[in-house]
């Protein structure tokens, strides 16, 4: 009786993990990768001043981040504004995963410090930057691939 009751145990246990680890979502896509989005509307005639900060400091940054492999990749996108008040560049960082953004800022503060200096500079930094350009939004957003 005692063994029945063991074998009975461990049929029970395997049929219910594989119940488990055979369901699938019905999710009509996959998910991929996730993507940090800054709407940028850079003050009239200050687009290439903006631009140009970006080339210096972002660049460094993001190639920075990339190389110690805390971002997939990044990607600026530059377009008229549809009305006054729209977004005309679109900066766009690329993490492997939610996780990616654990503790981001204790990973990213040491190569901010390198590329761009300490709190004083980054300061400064961010003045100069407000006096080209308004932050429109930023939006968190999963890449996904569809089945």
């Amino acid at each position: 009786m005692k063994k029945y009751l063991t074998t009975a145990a461990v049929a029970v246990l395997m049929t219910a993990s594989a119940g488990l680890c055979s369901a699938q979502s019905d999710a009509p896509y996959t998910e991929g990768t996730v993507w940090q989005i800054t709407m940028v509307h850079t003050k009239p005639g200050m687009s290439d001043q903006y631009l140009k900060g970006l080339a210096k400091i972002l660049k460094a940054t993001f190639e920075a981040e990339k190389k110690e492999g805390l971002i997939v990749s990044y990607k600026v996108l530059m377009g008229q504004a549809a009305t006054p008040g729209d977004y005309d560049i679109m900066n766009m960082v690329e993490f492997k995963n939610m996780a990616a953004l654990d503790g981001l800022r204790a990973k990213t503060d040491p190569i901010a410090q390198k590329i761009v200096g300490g709190e004083d500079q980054q300061r400064q930094l961010a003045v100069q930057r407000a006096e080209l350009r308004e932050i429109m939004g930023t939006k968190l957003m999963r890449e996904i691939t569809l089945n």
